[in-house]
């Protein structure tokens, strides 16, 4: 997820104080790394520069005084162009699993040593997200799901190199 484009997209529904775009960033983007707020203000004062928020007066508060910053004309116009535009299909053909995979066989290591290594981290992931699927929000069960997905893409393929791995082996060593 870029931050500018997060940033940009919450500022979209509403003006908001750097501190509460941090909230919201962390509580739908931010699964697992939070957003450090010097990176929130520093992207703040990027965006304003380039055109693509304005700061507003500074506003006394409980805490130190704050700004509420408000997408312009221009920051609209990135964010539409960016939910308009399809991202590259994943996943790419040189991935590490399979780079690992061919050096460990060019090395004369186990390949399947390591895929059974993978594959028992895969799982390990996998119960973890049903996890979360179950016990999690909305939006946690849809994120869940997608990385289910993947990784029962990654299974499918780990089981399909394991059984191709004296043919790979073959062509790899010559």
């Amino acid at each position: 997820m870029s931050v500018p484009i997060a940033l940009l997209g919450l500022l979209e529904r509403e003006p908001s104080h750097g501190y509460e775009l941090k909230r919201d960033y962390d509580a739908y983007f931010g699964r697992g790394k939070a957003l450090p707020f010097g990176q929130v203000y520093a992207t703040l004062g990027r965006l304003a520069r380039d055109g693509k928020v304005l700061p507003g007066e500074v506003e006394p508060g409980a805490g130190p005084d704050r700004k509420r910053y408000a997408i312009t004309p221009i920051g609209k116009s990135e964010v539409e162009t960016w939910l308009d535009t399809p991202i590259e299909p994943e996943p790419h053909l040189q991935t590490v699993l399979f780079e690992k995979v061919v050096l460990a066989l060019m090395l004369g290591r186990s390949a399947e040593h390591y895929l059974d290594i993978q594959r028992g981290t895969h799982l390990q992931r996998m119960r973890e997200l049903t996890e979360l699927k179950r016990s999690g929000t909305a939006i946690d069960a849809l994120l869940a799901d997608h990385g289910l997905f993947h990784l029962e893409a990654d299974l499918r393929w780990i089981d399909l190199t394991a059984a191709r791995l004296d043919s790979l082996t073959a062509m790899v060593r010559s």
